[in-house]
């Protein structure tokens, strides 16, 4: 069999495959299945900022967009019962004693609050990493995009004051100039960015005339946009890259893998083919770097990057009627 051994986020693993953030890692039973199918890593479900600030005391009333949206109130204080922050740090205590593969706490976060101080309590759980997983959406049109993308870098200082734990930034690609936005955020002494995180898209139920989600899941049709970007940048931050977004099978794997991946997350085919086609998506690498003479995931990461593959072009050509035109 081939070598898969890797490494995220500064870590050691055995296999480039890490599971993202879901409902699916909210469980000591999936974790362990997880861990037995040969992931690499498992990041677990997301604690929400609000969370955190409700259960240390704050209130939730002190922050202006949540008078405006009071529905917003009563979901943070009912999921709070649920899942509470103990609850959270319980997990990863009892997560690192049953599995010996990193253990990844990740925090959705959109300010530099008081909330930050949370890290070392997660660090004291014993987790192995922190994930942070960052929009701040560009819909105040008295904020400029520098003073939007100051917010990230406030979000990262605080936090590196607060835990020795490696952090990685699960982000957009709603940027005024992404390349460059990444580059920096790649000086602050961060060890993996992952691109790119999904959010919430709103939809409209005419019947009901009321905002509905739409889009909960990835299509593996999304996989050109983290493919288009993780080559674009390999070798040109300096931080690990990985992928996530539209990755449905052992092939969108490799895929990214040749890109320029570090690593690549999946979460939405799980939902549809279930927990056991971890072990699919490794086997179909595994059988492709023996068909191709692959001994390890190094000897073939990056060859078709920008900086290495033949057509870099095809990487940055964005124009629908550039590469149509000819089709009738």
């Amino acid at each position: 069999m081939a070598n898969l051994a890797t490494t995220y986020m500064g870590l050691k693993i055995k296999s480039p495959l890490i599971i993202g953030s879901s409902g699916l890692t909210n469980s000591i039973e999936n974790i362990e299945k997880f861990a037995k199918l040969g992931a690499g890593a498992i990041v677990l479900k997301s604690l929400f900022e609000e969370q955190i600030m409700h259960e240390v005391s704050y209130t939730l009333k002190q922050d202006p967009l949540t008078n405006a949206y009071p529905e917003a109130e009563d979901y943070i204080k009912n999921y709070t019962k649920q899942n509470s922050v103990n609850h959270y740090l319980d997990l990863i205590k009892e997560a690192k004693k049953r599995v010996n593969i990193p253990i990844i706490a990740s925090i959705n976060c959109t300010s530099a609050n008081e909330w930050t101080s949370f890290a070392k309590s997660i660090e004291a759980a014993g987790a192995d990493g922190l994930e942070l997983n960052i929009f701040i959406m560009p819909s105040d049109i008295n904020r400029s995009s520098t003073e939007n993308e100051q917010l990230y870098f406030d979000i990262i200082n605080k936090v590196e004051k607060e835990t020795k734990l490696p952090i990685s930034i699960k982000l957009s690609y709603h940027f005024s100039s992404l390349a460059n936005t990444l580059e920096k955020l790649s000086w602050t002494g961060i060890k993996s960015l992952t691109l790119f995180n999904r959010f919430f898209s709103p939809d409209i139920d005419l019947d009901k005339m009321e905002v509905k989600p739409s889009f909960v899941f990835s299509k593996a049709e999304d996989l050109g946009i983290s493919l288009r970007w993780i080559a674009l940048l390999s070798n040109r931050v300096r931080c690990e890259l990985s992928a996530s977004t539209g990755v449905h099978s052992g092939e969108a794997v490799i895929k990214e893998l040749l890109a320029g991946a570090q690593t690549v997350q999946v979460a939405s085919v799980l939902y549809k083919e279930g927990i056991e086609f971890v072990s699919v998506i490794l086997e179909t690498i595994d059988k492709w770097m023996d068909k191709k003479g692959f001994a390890d995931i190094d000897s073939f990461k990056g060859k078709l990057s920008v900086s290495k593959t033949a057509s870099p072009g095809a990487y940055e050509r964005v124009q629908f009627m550039k590469h149509f035109s000819g089709i009738e």
